[in-house]
């Protein structure tokens, strides 16, 4: 019989492990350690060799094991199966999502170079936009969802800032907006501006559709970038982040990420693994979920509007992108309230089964207002325009019993 390639769920309990090395453990140990033994001085030096990049690892050659800081058993083998879902030739985990987005913009901007990026974003790595990087003399631009291709480049021309550009950042959907960015137009364009000098790299932050819903790397990403301290990790009891790509752009991340000491830890990574087993069920129930919340949230008389991309219908201007470059609409949505922050607070305010906590991607539902927590740091000016208003909630929904939750939305929506 030909051999057959399992699909990513059906090797998430054992791909990259190897039983026998850890007196047959059916599951990988925590490798509790800072360092790690040389079975002899060549040895040592050979692995050093390859870790901090002095020459390639040969064809037969395993990576040897030195200390945490630099590789550890359960962070390989989790990065090993996480590549899996997005077919990413390497994967990097760090000890948080934003440690994860920091470093790879550290690593591949300089100063006087330009980042272009979608806006909505999530606030930590607006912030970090706004005010480290450009600490460093590096410059950004925003765009929208709405906005074309080619006004972007008709609006970078005029600023004459088009030629320094070296990085298309994009979070889609956004954050909490659910605005859906054309990864394949902005590669397009990254690729307009690249030269055999220098490539112009399109980093995606895939948080919101996780793993199985979007594949950005096949869309024309060179990055994707996760924290995966929300559907990945799933159970809200481990931070964490990864970014997949090509072998040379994940060697360069690592070798940041060595010096900078914020790649994960054995327990971060154990987790992780067993996380992962469960992945698929996870975002499969609830999206299911997703659907029936949103489709009781449209008819609701106090919900002004709802953002979910499975409402989207043939002929929006988002349709298209929605059918070409995501598998479902997910389980993250936010909708307007009638009225305003008392209006949404008082919503807030009466859940009983969902609970009110920023973070999202969780076995349980979690609701919160962006306006006022995870996107305060953002100027009210801005939050207008991307339609963060004091009446928006945002929404993670979970795998309980869906008509349970719809229960506790409606009796809350009856306190506004």
């Amino acid at each position: 019989m030909d051999e057959k390639d399992f699909k990513p769920e059906s090797l998430m309990m054992s791909y990259g492990y190897k039983p026998e090395l850890s007196e047959g453990a059916i599951k990988c140990p925590i490798f509790q350690t800072s360092t790690f033994v040389f079975k002899s001085a060549e040895d040592g030096k050979a692995f050093f060799e390859v870790a901090y990049g002095l020459r390639e690892k040969g064809p037969t050659e395993e990576l040897g094991l030195i200390y945490s800081r630099l590789n550890n058993p359960d962070l390989e083998i989790l990065e090993d199966r996480l590549t899996l879902w997005d077919g990413a030739e390497s994967c990097a985990v760090f000890e948080s999502g934003l440690a994860a987005i920091t470093t790879s913009l550290l690593e591949f901007l300089k100063p006087g170079d330009l980042l272009l990026h979608s806006e909505p974003v999530y606030g930590g790595t607006n912030h970090f936009i706004d005010h480290v990087l450009t600490k460093f003399g590096i410059e950004h631009e925003h765009f929208s969802a709405h906005e074309t291709c080619d006004a972007v480049i008709t609006r970078l021309q005029k600023t004459g800032k088009d030629k320094k550009l070296a990085m298309v950042y994009i979070e889609t959907p956004a954050n909490p907006t659910n605005a859906l960015i054309d990864i394949k137009a902005y590669s397009e364009l990254a690729n307009k501006y690249s030269t055999e000098e220098k490539k112009v790299l399109v980093a995606v932050d895939n948080t919101y559709m996780g793993p199985l819903w979007q594949h950005p790397l096949k869309h024309g990403a060179d990055l994707v970038l996760y924290s995966a301290t929300k559907f990945i990790g799933g159970h809200s009891d481990v931070i964490a982040g990864a970014v997949l790509g090509s072998q040379d752009l994940i060697t360069r991340i690592k070798t940041l990420r060595t010096f900078l000491g914020n790649m994960a830890g054995p327990w971060t990574g154990w987790l992780l693994m067993r996380s992962l087993e469960t992945l698929k069920v996870r975002m499969e129930a609830q999206a299911n979920n997703a659907v029936k919340v949103a489709a009781f949230l449209i008819d609701h008389p106090k919900v002004e509007k709802v953002y979910f991309p499975g409402l989207l219908k043939e002929g929006e201007p988002q349709f298209d992108i929605f059918t070409m470059q995501c598998l479902s609409a997910g389980s993250m949505l936010s909708f307007d309230v009638t009225g305003g922050e008392e209006e949404a607070f008082n919503f807030l305010n009466n859940l009983k089964l969902i609970k009110l906590a920023v973070s999202l991607g969780s076995t349980e539902s979690l609701a919160e207002h962006p306006a006022t927590m995870t996107h305060i740091d953002v100027s009210p000016e801005s939050r207008q325009l991307m339609a963060i208003t004091d009446k928006l909630i945002r929404l993670s929904v979970g795998i309980e019993n869906c008509d349970d939750l719809i229960w506790d939305i409606h009796q809350a929506l009856e306190h506004v």
